[in-house]
Protein backbone atom coordinates (compact mmCIF):
# COMPACT_ATOMS: atom_id res chain seq x y z
CA UNK A 1 0.00 0.00 0.00
CA UNK A 2 1.28 3.49 -0.87
CA UNK A 3 2.17 5.47 2.30
CA UNK A 4 -0.23 8.30 3.13
CA UNK A 5 0.76 11.90 2.43
CA UNK A 6 -0.08 13.97 5.50
CA UNK A 7 -0.38 17.73 6.02
CA UNK A 8 2.46 18.81 8.27
CA UNK A 9 1.10 22.03 9.80
CA UNK A 10 -1.68 24.59 9.61
CA UNK A 11 0.57 27.14 7.88
CA UNK A 12 -0.29 28.11 4.30
CA UNK A 13 2.37 29.83 2.21
CA UNK A 14 2.09 32.11 -0.80
CA UNK A 15 5.21 30.64 -2.39
CA UNK A 16 6.74 28.14 0.03
CA UNK A 17 9.99 26.82 -1.43
CA UNK A 18 13.61 25.92 -0.83
CA UNK A 19 13.37 23.12 1.74
CA UNK A 20 16.82 22.43 3.27
CA UNK A 21 17.82 20.03 6.07
CA UNK A 22 20.44 21.96 8.07
CA UNK A 23 21.87 20.66 11.34
CA UNK A 24 18.66 19.10 12.55
CA UNK A 25 16.51 22.01 11.39
CA UNK A 26 14.31 22.04 8.33
CA UNK A 27 14.59 25.45 6.69
CA UNK A 28 12.36 26.86 3.97
CA UNK A 29 11.51 30.21 2.40
CA UNK A 30 8.39 32.10 1.38
CA UNK A 31 9.99 33.60 -1.72
CA UNK A 32 7.97 36.67 -2.61
CA UNK A 33 7.69 37.78 1.01
CA UNK A 34 11.42 37.35 1.63
CA UNK A 35 10.82 35.15 4.67
CA UNK A 36 13.23 32.55 6.06
CA UNK A 37 11.42 29.94 8.15
CA UNK A 38 12.24 26.93 10.30
CA UNK A 39 10.11 23.82 10.64
CA UNK A 40 10.77 21.28 13.38
CA UNK A 41 10.69 17.67 12.12
CA UNK A 42 8.77 15.59 14.63
CA UNK A 43 6.72 18.61 15.66
CA UNK A 44 4.08 19.51 13.07
CA UNK A 45 3.48 22.95 14.54
CA UNK A 46 3.66 26.39 12.93
CA UNK A 47 6.82 27.55 11.20
CA UNK A 48 9.12 29.90 13.11
CA UNK A 49 10.27 33.00 11.23
CA UNK A 50 14.06 33.42 11.39
CA UNK A 51 14.36 36.50 9.18
CA UNK A 52 12.42 38.70 6.80
CA UNK A 53 14.30 40.43 3.99
CA UNK A 54 13.10 43.38 1.95
CA UNK A 55 13.79 41.45 -1.27
CA UNK A 56 12.58 38.05 -2.51
CA UNK A 57 14.42 35.10 -0.93
CA UNK A 58 14.75 32.06 -3.20
CA UNK A 59 16.84 29.55 -1.25
CA UNK A 60 19.55 29.21 1.39
CA UNK A 61 22.37 26.83 2.31
CA UNK A 62 24.62 26.66 5.40
CA UNK A 63 28.15 28.11 5.44
CA UNK A 64 30.97 25.82 6.59
CA UNK A 65 32.58 26.70 9.94
CA UNK A 66 30.25 29.69 10.48
CA UNK A 67 27.47 28.62 12.81
CA UNK A 68 24.17 30.19 11.87
CA UNK A 69 25.48 31.80 8.68
CA UNK A 70 23.70 31.06 5.41
CA UNK A 71 24.42 31.71 1.75
CA UNK A 72 21.30 32.88 -0.05
CA UNK A 73 19.81 33.43 -3.48
CA UNK A 74 18.09 36.75 -2.81
CA UNK A 75 16.95 39.82 -4.66
CA UNK A 76 19.12 40.23 -7.75
CA UNK A 77 22.07 38.20 -6.52
CA UNK A 78 23.77 36.01 -3.93
CA UNK A 79 24.45 37.06 -0.33
CA UNK A 80 25.65 35.87 3.05
CA UNK A 81 23.08 36.10 5.84
CA UNK A 82 24.12 36.32 9.48
CA UNK A 83 22.21 37.04 12.65
CA UNK A 84 19.14 35.05 11.67
CA UNK A 85 16.87 33.94 14.46
CA UNK A 86 15.56 37.25 15.72
CA UNK A 87 13.43 38.23 12.76
CA UNK A 88 16.17 40.20 11.04
CA UNK A 89 19.48 39.38 9.40
CA UNK A 90 22.65 41.15 8.28
CA UNK A 91 23.11 40.90 4.51
CA UNK A 92 26.55 40.84 2.86
CA UNK A 93 26.29 40.74 -0.92
CA UNK A 94 28.69 38.45 -2.78
CA UNK A 95 27.37 39.75 -6.08
CA UNK A 96 24.22 41.17 -7.65
CA UNK A 97 24.62 40.20 -11.29
CA UNK A 98 20.99 40.91 -12.22
CA UNK A 99 21.11 44.57 -11.16
CA UNK A 100 20.31 46.73 -14.14
CA UNK A 101 19.06 43.87 -16.30
CA UNK A 102 16.98 44.79 -19.36
CA UNK A 103 13.90 43.31 -17.69
CA UNK A 104 13.36 43.22 -13.89
CA UNK A 105 14.82 39.99 -12.51
CA UNK A 106 14.94 38.06 -9.26
CA UNK A 107 16.83 35.06 -7.99
CA UNK A 108 14.95 31.78 -7.69
CA UNK A 109 16.12 28.37 -6.44
CA UNK A 110 19.65 27.36 -5.46
CA UNK A 111 21.83 24.91 -3.51
CA UNK A 112 25.42 23.84 -2.86
CA UNK A 113 27.34 21.11 -4.66
CA UNK A 114 29.65 18.60 -2.90
CA UNK A 115 32.63 20.90 -3.56
CA UNK A 116 31.16 23.75 -1.53
CA UNK A 117 30.04 25.96 -4.39
CA UNK A 118 26.61 27.61 -4.33
CA UNK A 119 24.55 27.58 -7.53
CA UNK A 120 21.42 29.66 -8.09
CA UNK A 121 19.17 30.59 -10.99
CA UNK A 122 17.53 33.87 -11.94
CA UNK A 123 14.26 34.60 -13.71
CA UNK A 124 12.32 37.58 -15.04
CA UNK A 125 9.34 38.74 -12.99
CA UNK A 126 7.27 38.78 -16.17
CA UNK A 127 8.51 35.38 -17.36
CA UNK A 128 10.41 36.73 -20.38
CA UNK A 129 11.50 33.60 -22.30
CA UNK A 130 15.20 32.85 -22.02
CA UNK A 131 15.97 35.79 -19.72
CA UNK A 132 17.13 33.60 -16.82
CA UNK A 133 20.65 32.43 -16.01
CA UNK A 134 22.43 30.04 -13.68
CA UNK A 135 25.13 31.51 -11.42
CA UNK A 136 27.89 29.90 -9.36
CA UNK A 137 29.29 31.49 -6.21
CA UNK A 138 32.75 30.17 -5.36
CA UNK A 139 34.01 30.03 -1.75
CA UNK A 140 37.22 31.84 -2.77
CA UNK A 141 35.10 34.72 -4.06
CA UNK A 142 33.21 35.76 -7.13
CA UNK A 143 29.83 35.09 -8.70
CA UNK A 144 30.00 33.71 -12.24
CA UNK A 145 27.28 33.32 -14.86
CA UNK A 146 27.59 29.69 -15.96
CA UNK A 147 24.52 29.10 -18.14
CA UNK A 148 21.94 31.35 -19.77
CA UNK A 149 18.85 31.02 -21.94
CA UNK A 150 16.63 29.55 -19.19
CA UNK A 151 13.20 31.00 -18.49
CA UNK A 152 12.44 29.65 -15.00
CA UNK A 153 15.50 27.71 -13.77
CA UNK A 154 14.76 25.43 -10.83
CA UNK A 155 16.98 23.22 -8.78
CA UNK A 156 19.78 22.69 -9.32
CA UNK A 157 20.54 19.33 -7.74
CA UNK A 158 23.71 17.25 -7.84
CA UNK A 159 24.67 13.59 -8.05
CA UNK A 160 26.14 12.39 -4.73
CA UNK A 161 29.71 12.62 -6.09
CA UNK A 162 29.11 15.99 -7.74
CA UNK A 163 29.83 14.70 -11.23
CA UNK A 164 26.38 15.56 -12.62
CA UNK A 165 24.18 18.61 -12.17
CA UNK A 166 20.44 18.53 -12.78
CA UNK A 167 18.67 21.76 -13.71
CA UNK A 168 15.02 22.23 -14.62
CA UNK A 169 13.47 24.87 -16.83
CA UNK A 170 9.96 24.94 -15.41
CA UNK A 171 8.60 27.00 -18.30
CA UNK A 172 9.80 24.38 -20.79
CA UNK A 173 8.73 21.34 -18.73
CA UNK A 174 12.27 19.99 -19.02
CA UNK A 175 14.90 18.56 -16.66
CA UNK A 176 18.45 18.84 -17.99
CA UNK A 177 21.61 17.01 -16.93
CA UNK A 178 25.16 18.33 -17.23
CA UNK A 179 28.45 16.61 -16.51
CA UNK A 180 30.61 18.87 -14.33
CA UNK A 181 34.39 19.06 -14.36
CA UNK A 182 36.54 19.70 -11.28
CA UNK A 183 36.34 23.48 -11.78
CA UNK A 184 32.55 23.46 -11.89
CA UNK A 185 32.19 23.94 -15.63
CA UNK A 186 29.25 22.10 -17.23
CA UNK A 187 29.59 20.00 -20.35
CA UNK A 188 26.98 19.57 -23.05
CA UNK A 189 23.34 19.58 -22.02
CA UNK A 190 21.37 16.36 -22.17
CA UNK A 191 17.66 16.11 -21.41
CA UNK A 192 17.04 13.78 -18.48
CA UNK A 193 13.24 13.97 -18.61
CA UNK A 194 10.27 15.99 -19.82
CA UNK A 195 7.18 16.57 -17.70
CA UNK A 196 4.02 16.48 -19.79
CA UNK A 197 1.45 17.62 -17.22
CA UNK A 198 2.68 20.38 -14.92
CA UNK A 199 6.20 21.78 -14.59
CA UNK A 200 9.33 20.49 -12.82
CA UNK A 201 10.13 22.69 -9.83
CA UNK A 202 12.35 22.08 -6.77
CA UNK A 203 14.55 18.97 -6.79
CA UNK A 204 16.76 16.84 -4.52
CA UNK A 205 18.94 13.77 -5.06
CA UNK A 206 18.67 10.90 -2.57
CA UNK A 207 21.33 8.45 -1.36
CA UNK A 208 20.66 6.10 -4.28
CA UNK A 209 21.30 8.89 -6.78
CA UNK A 210 17.63 9.18 -7.73
CA UNK A 211 16.13 12.61 -8.31
CA UNK A 212 12.99 13.74 -6.47
CA UNK A 213 11.12 16.52 -8.32
CA UNK A 214 8.13 18.62 -7.23
CA UNK A 215 5.71 19.01 -10.15
CA UNK A 216 4.12 22.46 -10.12
CA UNK A 217 0.60 22.44 -11.56
CA UNK A 218 0.51 18.64 -11.49
CA UNK A 219 -0.27 17.96 -7.84
CA UNK A 220 2.43 15.33 -7.55
CA UNK A 221 6.09 14.49 -6.96
CA UNK A 222 8.23 12.40 -9.31
CA UNK A 223 11.30 10.27 -8.57
CA UNK A 224 13.64 9.67 -11.50
CA UNK A 225 16.45 7.15 -11.85
CA UNK A 226 19.82 8.51 -13.01
CA UNK A 227 19.01 7.37 -16.57
CA UNK A 228 15.80 9.43 -16.58
CA UNK A 229 13.39 6.55 -16.00
CA UNK A 230 10.34 7.65 -14.01
CA UNK A 231 10.66 5.43 -10.93
CA UNK A 232 7.79 6.68 -8.76
CA UNK A 233 4.87 9.13 -8.73
CA UNK A 234 3.40 10.47 -5.49
CA UNK A 235 0.11 12.37 -5.53
CA UNK A 236 0.03 15.48 -3.31
CA UNK A 237 -3.22 17.22 -2.24
CA UNK A 238 -2.08 20.61 -3.56
CA UNK A 239 -2.10 21.98 -7.09
CA UNK A 240 1.36 23.53 -6.95
CA UNK A 241 4.06 21.47 -5.18
CA UNK A 242 7.25 23.55 -5.14
CA UNK A 243 10.16 21.84 -3.37
CA UNK A 244 11.16 18.54 -1.81
CA UNK A 245 13.53 17.43 0.94
CA UNK A 246 14.13 14.01 2.49
CA UNK A 247 14.90 14.25 6.22
CA UNK A 248 16.10 11.56 8.60
CA UNK A 249 18.25 8.47 8.06
CA UNK A 250 16.63 5.61 10.00
CA UNK A 251 13.04 6.53 9.13
CA UNK A 252 13.35 8.99 6.23
CA UNK A 253 10.46 11.30 5.43
CA UNK A 254 9.92 13.25 2.24
CA UNK A 255 8.80 16.81 2.96
CA UNK A 256 7.03 18.79 0.21
CA UNK A 257 6.17 22.51 0.10
CA UNK A 258 3.44 24.07 -2.03
CA UNK A 259 2.12 27.49 -3.05
CA UNK A 260 -1.11 29.45 -3.33
CA UNK A 261 0.24 32.20 -5.61
CA UNK A 262 -1.79 32.51 -8.80
CA UNK A 263 -4.69 30.38 -7.57
CA UNK A 264 -8.05 32.17 -7.66
CA UNK A 265 -9.69 29.64 -5.34
CA UNK A 266 -7.05 27.73 -3.31
CA UNK A 267 -8.04 24.35 -1.95
CA UNK A 268 -7.59 23.27 1.65
CA UNK A 269 -4.15 21.79 0.94
CA UNK A 270 -2.76 24.51 -1.29
CA UNK A 271 0.17 26.31 0.31
CA UNK A 272 0.68 23.57 2.89
CA UNK A 273 3.76 21.53 3.77
CA UNK A 274 3.35 17.76 3.45
CA UNK A 275 5.15 14.70 4.79
CA UNK A 276 5.45 11.17 3.35
CA UNK A 277 7.48 8.21 4.67
CA UNK A 278 10.03 6.95 2.11
CA UNK A 279 12.57 4.15 2.04
CA UNK A 280 15.77 5.95 0.99
CA UNK A 281 17.45 8.82 2.88
CA UNK A 282 18.78 11.90 1.15
CA UNK A 283 22.33 12.34 -0.01
CA UNK A 284 24.35 14.39 2.53
CA UNK A 285 23.58 18.11 2.66
CA UNK A 286 26.37 20.35 1.43
CA UNK A 287 27.80 23.56 2.87
CA UNK A 288 29.18 26.67 1.21
CA UNK A 289 32.93 26.79 1.63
Amino acid sequence: MEPVVSVWSEDRFELGEGLRWVGGDLLMVDILRGRLLRLAPGDPGPAHELAALDVPLGAVAPVRHRAGALVAAAGTGIALLTGTGGGSAAVEWLGRPEDGAATPMRMNDGCCDPHGRFWAGSMAYDGTPGAGSLYRADPAGGVTRVLDGYTVPNGPAFAPDGSVMYLADSAEGRIDAYALDAEGLPGERTVLARVGEGSPDGMQVDAEGHLWVAVWGGGRVHRYAPDGTLDRVVEVPAAQPTSVCVVGDDEPVLMVTSATVGLTDPGTGDGAVFALPVEVPAAPAHHFG
